[in-house]
């Protein structure tokens, strides 16, 4: 893949050719591969402790070769926890040209040339196109039992106040769940969110620009498929094939 892009030095007014919100594993391997093909790329996690976390506390071997997760799992080697794994991923990210790696939370999109994304913190964020890969966050409730918190996994924020602002501007959200096993002594729990409508070529249907990837949209997904969707969306959108 090429990697012609100058890491990005943003000031107020930035506008990014790219803005992905969610850092989990169809985000990250988008963004990465979206700056190797030249784009200069925002990718947004609430959290930077939670970049490519997955819901069990060891890698599944292996991710599809070529990307961003595989090498990122064999650079861990020995170690295979997803702790190890989440180092990786969070190293390679900020050392690839290209991407800036912003802990910030987004709660709404403003429509336009450029996309507006609106932050918790304040300030807003400009891009050409905006990829939505916020994962089982959408609006997640989490139950233990029958204690529920607003999370998409344990102790991570959902996105509540970008869910309100979707269904403002009429776009249609479902429902789905995901059950987490108990692992390493913890409970086990499940996740209820809500997820985006899944089309063909991942465009958000009435929000030009803006696309939906990997668990948030509807129907049955792996680690692998997410994968596999993130590259051939970044190979749409730069028109660089894997």
């Amino acid at each position: 893949m090429q990697n012609s892009a100058p890491r990005s030095f943003p000031q107020p007014g930035h506008v990014y050719d790219l803005a992905v919100v969610g850092a989990g594993l169809a985000g990250s391997e988008l963004a990465w591969r979206a700056a190797h093909a030249g784009q200069d790329v925002l990718l947004v996690s609430q959290s930077l402790d939670t970049v490519a976390n997955l819901f069990h506390s060891d890698v599944p071997a292996p991710f599809p070769p070529t990307t961003l997760l595989e090498q990122a799992r064999l650079r861990a080697l020995p170690d295979t926890s997803s702790w190890a794994l989440h180092r990786q991923v969070k190293y390679l990210l900020e050392a690839t040209p290209g991407v800036h790696l912003l802990q910030s939370l987004v709660v709404g999109i403003e429509p336009g040339e450029p996309l507006r994304l609106a932050t918790w913190e304040g300030p807003e964020r400009l891009a050409r196109r905006v990829v939505l890969a916020v994962g089982s966050f959408l609006r997640g409730r989490l139950w233990i039992g029958d204690s529920e918190e607003q999370a998409g996994r344990l102790s991570e924020v959902a996105y509540d106040d970008l869910a309100d602002d979707l269904e403002r501007r009429r776009v249609l959200l479902g429902t789905e769940q995901r059950e987490a096993p108990g692992e390493s002594g913890s409970l086990p729990y499940r996740v209820n969110y809500r997820v985006l409508p899944r089309t063909p070529d991942f465009a958000l249907q009435g929000l030009s620009g803006v696309y939906a990837l990997g668990t948030c949209t509807a129907g049955e997904h792996s680690y692998a498929s997410v994968l596999e969707d993130a590259a051939q969306l970044a190979g749409e959108l730069t028109g660089v094939r894997a």
